[in-house]
C-alpha cells in the first residue's frame, strides 16, 4: 500500500488559501482517481481508498490543522503497516515562486510545520514530497497573512494550474517512480513566475540539497 497525503487546514475559512494547496492537490488527485474522501475519526482525517496499478492506495487529508498533521499520517501508517518510503506528501512551499513545482524523494522540513510534524511522528525524513510553489506577497504583506488569504485573479489561476500539475506529478510517482516525476515536473512550466537566473538557481539548488541531507 501507498499513502498520499495532502497538507492544509480544515474549515471554510482556509479554503482556497495558498497554505491549503496540498489539500487542493489531493482533492484533484481524488477526482482523477474517482475516489471519494470521507471523514475517518480513527485517523483524524478525510480518507479515500482505491487502487493504482493493482496496488492499494490511501488518500489522506489530515483534519488536525497543519502543525499537527503528523499524528494523522502516523496513525494511518501504523494501522496499514506502511513504511515512510511508501508515503508521498503534497505541501505548499513559500520558498518556491508561484506556479513552480519541486518533486523530491526525501529531505528535511525546510521550515514547513506540517512536514516537520510528519517527520517527527514517522521518525523519518525518507518520504517523497511534492512541493507546490505559492511564492510570497510582492507587496510586502506578512507571510502568515499571505498564506492564509485566498488569492484572486491571475495569481489564483497560477495556483490552480500548479495544483493540477501536482496531482499529475503524484500519478507519475505512482506509475513510474520519483525520479521520473522529478525529470518531468521539476522544469518550470509556461506561466510560472520568472525562472531563476544563474545565481538564484545555484542558491535554490543548494537549498534543495540541504533539505535532502536533512541539515
Amino acid at each position: 500500500m501507498k499513502i498520499v497525503v495532502g497538507l492544509g487546514n480544515p474549515g471554510k475559512a482556509y479554503a482556497q488559501t495558498p497554505h491549503n494547496a496540498g489539500f487542493e492537490a489531493l482533492e484533484q488527485l481524488a477526482a482523477r482517481l474517482d475516489c471519494r474522501l470521507r471523514r475517518s475519526w480513527k485517523f483524524e482525517a478525510r480518507v479515500g481508498q482505491t487502487t493504482r496499478n493493482g496496488e492499494p492506495l490511501l488518500l489522506l487529508e489530515p483534519q488536525t490543522f497543519m502543525n499537527c498533521s503528523g499524528a494523522a499520517v502516523a496513525a494511518a501508517a501504523r494501522y496499514y503497516r506502511v513504511a515512510p518510503a511508501e508515503v508521498v506528501v503534497l505541501s505548499d512551499d513559500a520558498d518556491l515562486p508561484l506556479g513552480r513545482l519541486r518533486v523530491r524523494p526525501r529531505g528535511s522540513s525546510g521550515g514547513h510545520k506540517g512536514l516537520q510534524s510528519i517527520i517527527q511522528h514517522l521518525g523519518s525524513q525518507d518520504f517523497a514530497r511534492v512541493r507546490i510553489g505559492i511564492g510570497r506577497d510582492a507587496g510586502g504583506e506578512g507571510l502568515v497573512d499571505y498564506v492564509l488569504t485566498p488569492l484572486s485573479g491571475e495569481a489564483r489561476q497560477r495556483l490552480a494550474a500548479v495544483v493540477d500539475r501536482a496531482a499529475q506529478a503524484v500519478l507519475c510517482i505512482l506509475d513510474a517512480g520519483v525520479e521520473e516525476a522529478m525529470n518531468r515536473f521539476n522544469a518550470d512550466p509556461p506561466g510560472a513566475e520568472r525562472a531563476a537566473g544563474p545565481r538564484e538557481a545555484a542558491a535554490q539548488n543548494g537549498q534543495d540539497a540541504e533539505r535532502e541531507r536533512g541539515h
